[in-house]
């Protein structure tokens, strides 16, 4: 059984672009055992300002510019909350 899509939204304000996609697993892993797979992208064309994703192999993790670092996942709607925060603070989105 795949993946299976379960939420996505995607938006432009001006040159700027935000995407979010989660998809539900049919079962969880080590690596995701929330059993959700997701990316999350704030950014201008060839410009990443802010993503979180867990990417296999990696894991939770976020992005900022060129930073990475591992993100502590608590929940969907916390992870929604923390994405929405740093891209209004680090790209003026506005929601």
């Amino acid at each position: 059984m795949r993946a299976r899509q379960v939420f996505h939204y995607k938006d432009r304000q001006g040159d700027l672009v935000c995407e979010m996609v989660v998809w539900a697993l049919p079962t969880p892993t080590s690596e995701r055992p929330h059993g959700l797979k997701y990316r999350f992208y704030c950014g201008r064309p060839g410009d990443c300002l802010v993503r979180y994703d867990n990417e296999s192999g990696k894991g939770d993790h976020r992005h900022y510019r060129i930073l990475e670092e591992p993100y502590p996942f608590v929940s969907i709607e916390q992870l929604l909350a923390d994405f929405r925060q740093d891209c209004a603070r680090l790209a003026g989105w506005r929601w």
